[in-house]
């Protein structure tokens, strides 16, 4: 078990009182437990398992589950859950639900637990219902009766014995982690009730006195405790090793360091409108994570029908109509402004939307040779066949109803709760995969031109102070190039998309006598392959956070090694996304702002993801992009919601103004500084050390003082560290592996 994912536990477990789930020799589950499961293969007396032992065989397909359901549920009566496990690392998660009011806990990915399942061995997994593995926090009250083994997308196969429910987990003493931070600091994690009075600390082979200072637990994950201690001497390049107890040694490597200075005179404006996300769960969601501005979009809306909630999930999932999720746009926004959030509000603007909330387009009785099906409704197809090729769409009035600027004026006039931004529908120039059902044929240059001049004019009129973005463009290649194909570019004068559209736009608002296009909205996603997510995709993941803004970086994927004839971008090969958009705007419709109303780390629940986002929204910041949310809804206890947590979490934020940050060695592969202010006087600081060894930066000009720190990563682990601490002027600070840290003068 790995401390940066969750407490290893051992266990004191009381006679008697635990419950069998599954036990090996008796063939089935124990009295009292039924199979609901679902879409799986199940054998409940296999032998084929590890050493032959008797257990639960399971081969999952795509999102199905071993299910197993208390008659008289478990709610919480027990401290925690063990079972033994074996396959080769299988896509599996753990979950609990209740079939009473069909909650359903978090998530937690097998990977969260052990990281070295096989199909060799057992392998024993305990959860503690107190302090959950992977993000944390603790299982909620509720009337849980579903203990769910879910396959991922690809499915699973594996076997699960010994499944008990346990009464009582008792935590042993334990230190866990010891690491340097700040210019004086050591942070100690630990579990159970340890004596801190055998922590001591070695600089360069000399003792140094350490005060204990404050010890904190983070409110949502209370088991994880860390401990603060102040050396009486500021952290050096060299050894530092810290002893707790006879057998615990945590060593540490303090690098030499690296310079810089911050000029809190140079500033420029950060838009508060950067750190938003797609979808929010409720308010005390936007509190914790501080979130600024809420998308309503997403594949799913472009089908949206607010007169009768509905809307289809397309391509992503069978063509099925469905109740929207959340189901009303309008209480949404509702409460997302109570909770003093923007609202980004996306409009459909194709021809159709869904009729009803169980239509779906390719049913298996009229077309039968589809490649795939829905594991859930058997006659939902996936509208292709097996050799790639779509299958013609039935009428589309089977499914959907029609929609037009009228009907859409009709909603937007009838909200109660009024949008401050709308987008014009969400990637419509790749409807003909995404929707293919409701519009077969690729979309060019000019029927999304003109569907965005409608939309938008009809946005205008309904609700005179919206603002406007388009096009909502998916990714790089069709930046420049539309579904049609390079024949397009050549019959608009061989111009670029983009540049091409806000020409137009400009064109357009001049005609209508105002403007029609507020924000260039775009959506980024990395096109490097990181999936492997080994130590050589985890540090790409890293580094390649430059291509948002560094003209030098040569995109580590089919962007950097092929350019197509048609395009007439500068510098094709890097992204440079940033300045590349601004500079855009100011040949093409100066005013404009930018948004990036999609954008992903490549990984969320790894800490690497984490710190992207850190460094994305230090870039963003820094770079003057103008609005931002994050896909999709981030999980508040994981590495993206720590992210944001860092810059705006429970009332304190980053600053309204962004500070110059110079280092003498520019080194962001693997380190980024960002720098702001408010007042023009108390910087905040936010480092991200992206690399796998500690960073120690003499940073000058940061005044002596009181300083809130918060931090996330390192041996400490995924939660939400705070602490307040006194910092020297000019004083080096550490920062560990794979860490971020905000320090704001008080």
């Amino acid at each position: 078990m790995i401390w940066s994912y969750f407490v290893l536990l051992a266990l004191g477990l009381l006679a008697g009182a635990d419950e069998a789930v599954y036990a090996p020799g008796s063939g089935a589950l124990a009295s009292g437990w039924e199979n609901w499961s679902w879409s799986s293969t199940i054998d409940f007396a296999s032998t084929s398992g590890p050493a032959s032992v008797e257990a639960i065989s399971v081969t999952a397909g795509s999102y199905a589950a071993l299910s197993l359901y208390d008659e008289t549920a478990f709610a919480n009566n027990f401290a925690g859950l063990r079972f033994d496990i074996s396959g080769d690392q299988p896509d599996v998660s753990l979950s609990f639900s209740s079939s009473t009011d069909s909650d359903s806990s978090a998530s937690i990915p097998l990977s969260a637990m052990s990281s070295s399942v096989t199909s060799t061995s057992w392998t024993t997994i305990t959860v503690d219902f107190g302090n959950l593995p992977g993000n944390g926090g603790v299982l909620p009250a509720d009337s849980w009766d579903r203990i769910n083994f879910q396959a991922g997308g690809s499915g699973a196969t594996f076997y699960v014995t010994n499944i008990v429910l346990l009464t009582e987990i008792i935590v042993t003493p334990e230190f866990l982690s010891a690491d340097p931070l700040a210019g004086n600091i050591i942070a100690v994690t630990s579990q159970g009730a340890v004596d801190f009075s055998q922590i001591s600390a070695k600089l360069n082979n000399a003792t140094v006195t350490l005060k204990k200072d404050a010890t904190y637990s983070p409110p949502d994950t209370p088991a994880l405790t860390i401990t603060y201690f102040t050396m009486s001497k500021p952290l050096a390049p060299g050894s530092l090793v810290i002893t707790a107890g006879d057998n615990t040694t945590f060593s540490h490597t303090i690098p030499a360091l690296k310079y810089g200075t911050i000029n809190i005179g140079n500033v420029k404006n950060i838009s508060s409108d950067i750190y938003g996300v797609n979808f929010p769960t409720d308010a005390n969601y936007i509190e914790l994570l501080g979130v600024t501005i809420s998308r309503w979009g997403g594949n799913a809306v472009t089908a949206y029908n607010p007169f009768g909630q509905f809307t289809n999930a397309g391509n992503d999932w069978y063509f099925e109509n469905r109740i929207a999720d959340p189901p009303d746009a309008d209480a949404w926004m509702g409460w997302v402004s109570g909770a003093q959030s923007k609202s980004l509000l996306t409009v459909p603007a194709l021809d159709w939307v869904s009729k009803d909330s169980t239509s779906y387009s390719y049913p298996k009785t009229v077309y039968p040779a589809q490649a795939a099906y829905d594991p859930y409704n058997s006659n939902a197809g996936n509208g292709q066949f097996t050799n790639g090729s779509w299958v013609p769409p039935l009428p589309q009035t089977n499914v959907y109803e029609p929609w037009n600027t009228s009907l859409a004026a009709q909603w937007l006039s009838g909200l109660t709760h009024k949008p401050d931004i709308v987008t014009v529908d969400n990637e419509i120039e790749i409807a003909s995969n995404t929707h293919q059902d409701m519009h077969p044929d690729p979309m060019g240059y000019d029927e999304e031109l003109q569907r965005v001049v409608d939309t938008a004019t009809m946005a205008k009129s309904v609700l005179p102070n919206v603002q406007v973005a388009a096009p909502s463009t998916c990714a790089w290649w069709f930046y420049w190039t539309s579904s049609i194909g390079y024949t397009d570019n050549a019959a608009h004068n061989n111009q670029d998309f983009l540049p091409w559209f806000l020409t137009q736009m400009q064109a357009a608002s001049t005609k209508a006598g105002k403007r029609l296009l507020d924000y260039l909205d775009i959506h980024y996603y990395y096109a490097a392959d990181t999936s492997a997510n080994d130590a050589a995709a985890k540090a790409l993941r890293l580094r390649m956070t430059k291509s948002l803004w560094d003209p030098t970086y040569i995109d580590e994927s089919y962007i950097g090694t092929s350019v197509p004839a048609q395009w007439s971008q500068p510098n094709p090969n890097a992204v440079w996304l940033i300045p590349r958009m601004q500079q855009l705007i100011a040949q093409h419709y100066p005013g404009t702002k930018l948004s990036i109303s999609e954008w992903s780390s490549t990984a969320d629940t790894d800490i690497t993801g984490g710190l992207v986002t850190v460094d994305q929204l230090g870039i963003y910041g820094r770079e003057g992009v103008d609005s931002a949310t994050y896909w999709g809804t981030v999980d508040e206890k994981g590495p993206i919601g720590l992210a944001f947590w860092l810059f705006r979490g429970n009332g304190t934020y980053f600053g309204s103004k962004s500070v110059q940050v110079n280092m003498a060695n520019r080194d962001e592969d693997v380190l980024g500084v960002y720098a702001s202010t408010t007042d023009g006087k108390k910087p905040t600081l936010v480092i991200v050390n992206k690399d796998v060894v500690p960073v120690n930066l003499a940073i000058s000009n940061i005044p002596a003082g009181t300083y809130f720190m918060r931090h996330f990563g390192g041996a400490a682990g995924v939660a939400k560290w705070q602490t307040m601490v006194t910092i020297s002027a000019n004083s080096n600070l550490v920062v560990p592996a794979y860490a971020a840290v905000f320090l704001q003068q008080q």
